[in-house]
């Protein structure tokens, strides 16, 4: 999706352009010509202003939703505006201090996730999105505790010291010696790998039969494996706070619209998969309409960017989605310090 270069309009067509643009991103609303007439910056009259407009959305930078209803900025339009004409409001002092202050209250990484959330929705009155961070923690060693018949507890030892356990349903009551059989070989191939990793290598020697374990024991490596591979699959991929702001004055006139992306942001697996996008970006991403096809129908756009632990390397991506008229020129950079913000947090 591209338009002319912005250097092919005439100063006067660029001005009218622009007016337009700002008009619409903050009331919502088309922009008609005797709104423009009155602006100083034009000093044209409303028939003069009138053909301009007809050149502009003959070049599919602007649209008339109705007869006589002036105009509004196509995606084409948008995309040529941010990338060419739009000026950002670098947060000023005071919303640096605020932003740093919200996120820096004690407690897990997930409490500032879910902050970080939040302050996305205020700055932007939109949604904010935050992807979770792919914790892939290198692994010390495994136990399992039967705790009854039919049940044990898997306990994961990771090699910064974190515990965590999940309950094993086990057929029939297999003996304490399989289950130190099957702790010690899964043991013995986690040092110093990932949970996946260790699967991989135990995967492949239980199939080609090179284990040595016997039957009980290797059940109960299969069943730890599913156990742990299930609880990754169902942990959270997405944040998600703000939906309510979508329903503003200027959307009860679309409500159709304002569904569709309802409806859009509840599939979190879709979200994040087009938040990944923005994963190797150098700088924030910024998707208009119908640049993305998950938001094409609802014509919402989505700022992202990647943010990055202390050692600079991506875990996340956070960002707020919208209706096109977001405030693009104060939302970005907003968008690019918090994430810097948060990346201070991460270990």
């Amino acid at each position: 999706m591209s338009g002319p270069p912005i250097n092919e309009l005439t100063s006067r067509a660029r001005e009218i352009f622009r007016l337009v643009v700002e008009g619409y991103l903050d009331t919502g609303q088309p922009v008609g010509s005797k709104t423009l007439a009155t602006s100083p910056r034009v000093g044209l009259s409303s028939a003069s202003i009138r053909s301009v407009l007809a050149d502009l959305e003959a070049l599919g930078l602007l649209a008339a939703p109705h007869t006589s209803a002036g105009r509004m900025p196509t995606d084409i339009g948008l995309r040529l505006f941010v990338d060419g004409m739009m000026q950002v409001a670098e947060p000023s002092a005071e919303e640096r201090a605020a932003i740093e202050r919200r996120l820096a209250s004690p407690g897990p990484i997930e409490q500032a996730l879910e902050a970080t959330s939040a302050i996305l929705s205020d700055i932007s009155a939109a949604a904010g999105v935050v992807m979770v961070p792919r914790r892939e923690p290198r692994l010390a060693q495994m136990s399992l505790v039967s705790l009854s018949p039919g049940r044990a507890l898997a306990v994961l030892v990771g090699e910064d010291g974190q515990i965590e356990n999940r309950l094993m349903e086990l057929p029939g009551n297999p003996p304490v010696s399989a289950l130190e059989q099957a702790a010690n070989y899964i043991s013995a191939r986690l040092a110093g790998r990932t949970l996946a990793e260790a699967a991989r290598t135990m995967r492949r020697e239980i199939s080609s039969g090179r284990s040595a374990l016997d039957d009980a024991s290797r059940d109960l490596v299969e069943r730890g494996l599913a156990v742990w591979s299930e609880d990754a699959s169902r942990r959270p991929v997405l944040i998600v706070r703000g939906q309510a702001n979508l329903l503003d004055e200027a959307a009860l006139g679309d409500l159709e619209r304002v569904r569709q992306l309802l409806d859009d942001l509840e599939n979190k697996q879709s979200v994040a998969e087009l938040l990944e996008g923005a994963r190797e970006a150098e700088a924030t991403r910024i998707f208009i309409g119908s640049e993305n096809r998950l938001f094409a129908l609802s014509g919402s756009s989505v700022i992202a960017s990647p943010y990055r632990d202390r050692e600079g390397k991506v875990v996340g991506v956070l960002g707020v989605i919208g209706p096109t008229r977001l405030n693009y020129a104060r939302v970005v950079p907003m968008v690019d310090f918090t994430a810097q913000s948060l990346g201070k947090l991460i270990g």
